[in-house]
């Protein structure tokens, strides 16, 4: 059967989201490869597919371009949320991601949501990373760069506070540093500067996915990993390359346990459908 799909974005960091609640969808690693080919296919840095859950609106799954599935994304989740709420006319709305259950809620303007993160996961085993550290002990990856602040937000993070993220080649770094083998599951990769107490500029290699315009899980590490550090009040704005998101978190170090919260837009591109035709040629 052909495949209806919606293209949907936050702050430019893309998806393509089929709905599967109804009728499951089945697809090989190489038609999920081939739907996030910008050059062959549709194009997007995850694609998320919505399934019934028996306790939240809808459990969503998300998979890198690489056709690997990942247990969390903080803007795809925004996407998802804001669409549920439209659809159901409610305000608010839970959804299941990763296992995690995350709560949402319409913000004050059109297309804007937040997000009940929950709390950061900062125990080695579970971030997880090879070796035994304190929670929010940096560790020195490589000599070029400061130590990093290890956070899971739902995936593995490593935030570096650096002088001027513009700095930083990306492209070169990114991949070296999520296949470091510090982190038996990869990492998602991120540079920040701290701008003022309540502003913080940064960017982000995304495992799997490469350089990308925003990362919602991105924005909330580094939040925490900023407060751990003493760098930031609980409030900030976090700018990424796509534009900026207000995160917050009223913990710190020894004071860990509240969850990070984060708003920001959600925005609907375009709706398409698949040709099964395609979709066979490339099982």
């Amino acid at each position: 059967m052909p495949l209806p799909f919606l293209k949907m974005h936050g702050l430019g960091n893309d998806f393509v989201v089929l709905d599967a609640r109804l009728k499951a969808v089945r697809l090989t690693p190489m038609q999920y490869r081939w739907i996030a080919d910008r050059r062959y296919g549709i194009g997007c840095d995850q694609l998320i597919v919505l399934q019934p859950s028996q306790r939240a609106a809808v459990s969503m799954r998300i998979f890198n371009p690489d056709g690997g599935e990942v247990g969390a994304c903080g803007n795809a989740t925004r996407c998802v949320a804001d669409l549920l709420m439209r659809e159901k006319r409610q305000d608010e709305v839970i959804l299941d991601v990763g296992g995690r259950l995350i709560k949402a809620y319409r913000g004050s303007v059109e297309h804007v949501v937040q997000l009940d993160m929950g709390v950061p996961v900062l125990d080695w085993e579970h971030i997880p990373v090879s070796k035994a550290i304190e929670p929010g002990e940096p560790f020195t990856l490589f000599s070029a760069f400061p130590p990093a602040i290890m956070v899971n937000m739902g995936n593995p993070h490593a935030v570096m506070f650096v002088k001027d993220v513009a700095a930083v080649d990306v492209e070169e770094w990114g991949p070296k540093m999520e296949n470091h083998p510090f982190f038996p599951e990869k990492a998602n990769i991120t540079w920040a500067k701290v701008v003022s107490r309540e502003h913080v500029v940064i960017r982000v290699w995304e495992r799997a996915a490469g350089a990308t315009l925003a990362c919602g899980t991105a924005a909330c590490a580094t939040a925490v990993a900023a407060r751990l550090q003493g760098l930031v009040e609980p409030q900030m704005t976090v700018t990424l390359p796509g534009g900026d998101l207000q995160v917050a978190w009223q913990g710190g170090m020894g004071d860990t346990e509240h969850p990070v919260w984060m708003e920001g837009p959600a925005e609907t591109s375009f709706s398409g459908i698949i040709d099964e035709n395609t979709l066979s040629a490339v099982a």
